[in-house]
C-alpha cells in the first residue's frame, strides 16, 4: 500500500512539475512574440485603388502619426493619387496588454492543471480509498444487481450511510445512486407502458 501512496504522489508531482514546464515554455514563446511585436501599433486597411489590390499594412507608431502617409511603405501609388489613395484608406490606432495576456493563460493552465490533478485524483485515489473506509461488502451495488421487483431496495441504506456520515462524498453517492433509481423505475414504467399499448 505504501509502495501504491508513493507511486501516486511520484505521478502527482510529475503532472504538477510538467504543468509548470508547460507554462515556461509558454510564457517564453510569449516573451519572444513580445520582442517582435510591440502593445501599440498602428493599422491601417486600404481597399483596392486603380490597379493596386487592397492591403491591410501595420507600424509602431505613436498615436498622433496614426495617419496613411506615415503607415502605408512603400506607397503602391505616385504623385497625385496619393491622397485619394489615404482618403480611402482607414487607420485605426491599437493597443494591448501582454502582461494581462500573459496572466490569463497562466491562470487558464493553472486552472487545466488543477483539473488535471483532481481527474487522476477521481481515476486513481478515490476508489482505493472508497475500499478502504467502507470495506467490499459495503460498497454500493451496480445496476445490474438491483433487482426490478425492488428498484429502492438500496435507497434506505444509502440514506442512512449519508446520515450518519456528514461529508460531500457521501451526500454525492447518494444522489447519484438516487438518481439512478429513479431513471431504472421511468423505464421500467415506460416499458411497461409500452407493453400495455401495443
Amino acid at each position: 500500500m505504501a509502495t501504491l501512496w508513493g507511486g501516486l504522489l511520484r505521478l502527482g508531482s510529475l503532472l504538477s512539475l510538467s504543468c509548470l514546464a508547460l507554462s515556461v515554455l509558454l510564457l517564453a514563446q510569449l516573451s519572444d512574440a513580445a520582442k517582435n511585436f510591440e502593445d501599440v501599433r498602428c493599422k491601417c486597411i486600404c481597399p483596392p485603388y486603380k490597379e493596386n489590390s487592397g492591403h491591410i499594412y501595420n507600424k509602431n507608431i505613436s498615436q498622433k502619426d496614426c495617419d496613411c502617409l506615415h503607415v502605408v511603405e512603400p506607397m503602391p501609388v505616385r504623385g497625385p493619387d496619393v491622397e485619394a489613395y489615404c482618403l480611402r484608406c482607414e487607420c485605426k490606432y491599437e493597443e494591448r496588454s501582454s502582461v494581462t495576456i500573459k496572466v490569463t493563460i497562466i491562470i487558464y493552465l493553472s486552472i487545466l492543471g488543477l483539473l488535471l490533478l483532481y481527474m487522476v485524483y477521481l481515476t486513481l485515489v478515490e476508489p482505493i480509498l472508497k475500499r478502504r473506509l467502507f470495506g467490499h461488502a459495503q460498497l454500493i451495488q451496480s445496476d445490474d444487481d438491483i433487482g426490478d421487483h425492488q428498484p429502492f431496495a438500496n435507497a434506505h441504506d444509502v440514506l442512512a450511510r449519508s446520515r450518519s456520515r456528514a461529508n460531500v462524498l457521501n451526500k454525492v453517492e447518494y444522489a447519484q445512486q438516487r438518481w439512478k433509481l429513479q431513471v431504472q423505475e421511468q423505464r421500467k414504467s415506460v416499458f411497461d407502458r409500452h407493453v400495455v399499448l401495443s
